[in-house]
């Protein structure tokens, strides 16, 4: 029986829009003993979600992943300012915006989003190891940590959740990104002044968006990283085609999709494909 190594990871959730929470993480699912055949395999890539384009919605969910019988969830998006305050649920949860004691959503395959602390700032999402933070005193939540995956040989952390960020007025800096690719929230400036944009979590990641102060101009919460599918199999068993990188591990061969794809495993032996020896004595 054949077995191989898949780390499937979703898109992010996008950030919410002023005094907002962060994106929530792409769902993070790894199965280190996957059975495997020589057949064609369809491939999902999970775009991230988009950043809030209002006060009055979350930032949207990352699309899904799926590799086999393997899915992960999108990630949850930021709540926002005006209604949809809560963050919203997914692989991890987005985290809360505007008012004292707003939930954050719950993550499925990773942590929760932050809980606000504080009327006025926003929390972060949750990553795939830790969940975000909530805003307490004048000081905006930070994304929650992602988690470290060595299938292509070096150590990557992947799925970090994004960062609140506060109202305008504030000059408060947003809260920042989870290790893994989370964006940092947005800062409120002065009056308007000096405001800055939430930062996009960063593509094939599964990174949270950061949420956007939202006033006077940047409305719209940064946008979820996209997701990654990575295959490793055993090298002596198989050759394959697709994927957009490849290489080698020890004794296994991986394949990394950046986008949607297909992966066609054929078993090593049919490729060598040697005739029987024989010998004839006279």
């Amino acid at each position: 029986m054949a077995t191989a190594k898949i780390l499937c990871i979703s898109g992010g959730g996008g950030g919410g829009s002023q005094q907002s929470g962060g994106g929530g993480a792409g769902g993070y699912q790894y199965d280190a003993s996957f059975v495997v055949t020589a057949q064609a395999y369809s491939v999902t890539v999970g775009a991230g979600g988009a950043g809030a384009a209002s006060t009055t919605v979350r930032g949207s969910n990352g699309a899904n992943s799926v590799f086999s019988t393997i899915t992960a969830t999108g990630g949850g998006g930021g709540g926002s300012r005006t209604t949809q305050q809560t963050g919203a649920d997914g692989g991890s949860g987005g985290g809360a915006g505007f008012g004292t004691a707003t939930a954050g959503g719950t993550g499925s395959q990773g942590s929760n989003g932050g809980t606000n602390g504080a009327q006025d700032f926003g929390s972060g999402g949750g990553g795939a190891t830790s969940a975000g933070t909530g805003s307490a005193g004048s000081a905006n939540g930070v994304g929650g940590n992602g988690t470290a995956n060595s299938i292509t040989g070096s150590s990557v952390t992947r799925a970090g959740g994004g960062g609140g960020s506060s109202y305008t007025n504030s000059n408060v800096n947003g809260g920042a990104g989870g290790t893994g690719g989370g964006g940092a929230g947005g800062n409120g400036g002065t009056g308007g002044s000096g405001e800055t944009a939430g930062t996009a979590g960063t593509a094939n990641t599964g990174g949270g968006g950061g949420g956007s102060p939202g006033f006077p101009s940047t409305v719209a919460g940064a946008d979820g990283g996209s997701g990654i599918v990575i295959v490793a199999y055993t090298t002596a068993e198989f050759t394959h085609t697709g994927g957009n990188s490849t290489g080698t591990n020890g004794s296994e061969t991986w394949v990394s999709f950046t986008a949607s794809g297909t992966l066609t495993l054929t078993a090593a032996s049919a490729v060598l494909n040697i005739p029987d020896a024989r010998v004839f004595f006279m």
